[in-house]
């Protein structure tokens, strides 16, 4: 057998086994009413400014869970500890081969530490990358990508999986535009090109723009 259809073959495998777990993870969240939110984008796009903005602006308005993804390092769910909110973390250096994303398995690993029951939106951080994140369910009812725009306007085309899986596309850092030789009107152009008409929200996790409409947009999922 060619060593390409090989490959093809396990990574079939793979995911089918993934989409199993992600199933059972889907239950445990239907069962405690969780809303669940995969958040994913490349490393340094600002997921995390992001959530602590959320976290203050919804604060007593919405019960808020995170499970914080990453290789190694607290450091992210240290800076949302202030918060108080149920938040675990879950690293995949150990234990999980340092892999740049979470899958199913993984996030099933640290519900046990969650009080789902107390949580109306659990927001699932993912391990910052483009690319492979998008590859495996992990039980989510939504996908909210955050695109930086200091990334350029070519990625929608240059990782069209993970654009194209998105539900909403959160483009942050838009108090940078003046400074960047950006073309926000092309960089839309090529995110309609991949997944026509997806919701998008401009925001700045430093100004604050923007956050009223991606709060509002969590409350309608309160359900």
């Amino acid at each position: 057998m060619h060593r390409t259809a090989v490959k093809q073959i396990v990574m079939e495998g793979v995911l089918d086994a993934n989409d199993a777990l992600a199933q059972a993870n889907r239950d445990r969240f239907d069962q405690a009413g969780n809303y669940v939110i995969n958040m994913m984008s490349s490393p340094g796009a600002g997921k995390t400014a992001l959530l602590e903005r959320t976290l203050e602006s919804l604060r007593g308005k919405l019960r808020l869970g995170i499970l914080e993804g990453d290789v190694q390092t607290t450091l992210d769910a240290d800076r949302l500890a202030r918060f108080h909110v149920p938040l675990v973390q879950v690293n995949t250096d150990p234990g999980f081969g340092g892999e740049c994303h979470l899958d199913a398995n993984m996030v099933r690993s640290g519900l046990a530490e969650l009080a789902l029951d107390d949580i109306d939106i659990l927001v699932i951080e993912n391990v910052g990358n483009l690319v492979c994140p998008a590859e495996f369910k992990v039980g989510e009812d939504a996908r909210v990508m955050v695109y930086a725009v200091t990334e350029g306007e070519e990625k929608p085309l240059k990782y069209p999986l993970m654009f194209r899986s998105a539900d909403l596309v959160l483009i942050n850092k838009v108090d940078l535009l003046e400074h960047l030789d950006f073309d926000l009107e092309q960089f839309l152009g090529n995110l309609d090109a991949v997944n026509p008409g997806v919701e998008r929200i401009l925001a700045s996790a430093r100004t604050g723009q923007g956050m009223e409409e991606w709060c509002s947009w969590l409350q309608r999922r309160k359900g």
